[in-house]
């Protein structure tokens, strides 16, 4: 088993930057956050930034490298935009690709869950309950932003977990006249305080998304907690107070259940090699691992369905999506023996 050193960027290295990797490497791996060989996010190699601010197809190079390192077998851990990547270069070289999902915006198609967003999804519901004492003992509106690139999964998943008042996704349209009369009716029924869990790609009211520019001029989704603090404050008088999770959410011990299917994930995609079967992407499905066609699983983007279960269930406790303020639950008896 050879572990290359930052994803394609190990390929690219002459000499190849990779190690073996021994069962030593292995010994706390189940409660380490992240990934020992490192990984990389920019530099798409069909289209590489060159020292000349020019870009250029570095494609052959990484598949020249996985050629000297003599590998059977490629096996890739991202989410649709590196596992594209992987096998275009696979098609392209001719080499073996298994793919395992891994991604905590959960947005990858044909897999119910994908590594890490367990544990994302358990990192925010913690801060939604921390949140909750301040925000009733000083009767303010707490807003919670977390990761979600172009999907809510972490937000509604969340936000159902953690007793959230309001919930936007950018799978659902607000207006913020309809997340101001939910924080008004929770204050008309006795309540001094609302909890908000926002998504990071929820756009303005208007539908701009908001933005950041870091350090080298990057540009990064971020911001819209603030936003929406603004304008709540102005439309309500509530105090207002926003927590960005940002990278948090990223780290840390991974959850059980990230562990059992990170496990199960891996055991499958040596047994596909070991069987000869290759261009597959291992997936969950109803309770257990399957294969799936790596072009078929990026292909289908799997956003947060607005009519799906979560969203219902979240309707159903009261919970404002954004775009309507709900009504009032029908009381009910519950009888225990």
């Amino acid at each position: 088993m050879i572990g290359i050193l930052r994803s394609t960027q190990g390929l690219l290295q002459r000499p190849i930057d990779a190690r073996p990797l021994e069962l030593t490497d292995t010994y706390s791996l189940l409660t380490t956050g992240g990934t020992i060989l490192g990984t990389t996010n920019k530099g798409n190699p069909f289209a590489f930034p060159k020292a000349d601010g020019t870009v250029g197809d570095c494609s052959e190079e990484i598949i020249d490298g996985y050629r000297q390192l003599g590998l059977d077998a490629l096996i890739g851990i991202g989410g649709d935009g590196s596992l594209a990547i992987l096998r275009k270069l696979a098609v392209q070289g001719g080499f073996n690709l298994v793919a395992i999902p891994k991604t905590i915006d959960n947005d990858l198609g044909s897999t119910e869950r994908s590594i890490g967003f367990d544990t994302a999804v358990n990192i925010a519901t913690e801060a939604l309950d921390r949140l909750h004492f301040t925000a009733a003992s000083h009767s303010r509106v707490m807003i919670l932003e977390v990761m979600g690139r172009d999907a809510g999964h972490i937000a509604v998943s969340a936000g159902i977990a953690g007793g959230a008042d309001i919930i936007l996704i950018p799978e659902i349209p607000y207006s913020l006249d309809a997340v101001c009369g939910q924080i008004e009716a929770l204050k008309a029924r006795g309540r001094n305080f609302a909890l908000m869990v926002v998504a990071e790609a929820v756009c303005t009211e208007t539908g701009e998304k908001v933005t950041r520019t870091h350090a080298l001029s990057q540009c990064r989704l971020g911001g819209v907690g603030q936003y929406l603090a603004d304008h709540i404050s102005a439309k309500t008088e509530a105090e207002t107070r926003v927590t960005v999770l940002g990278h948090v959410q990223r780290g840390g011990t991974p959850s059980p259940l990230d562990r059992l299917i990170a496990t199960a994930f891996g055991v499958a995609a040596v047994d596909l090699i070991a069987e000869g079967q290759f261009d597959p992407m291992v997936s969950w499905q109803h309770r257990r691992v399957v294969s799936v066609p790596i072009e078929r699983a990026i292909a289908h983007y799997q956003a947060v369905d607005p009519h799906g279960t979560l969203v219902r269930t979240a309707r159903a406790m009261g919970i404002c999506m954004g775009d309507r303020v709900p009504e009032r639950a029908p009381q009910a008896a519950v009888a225990l023996p």
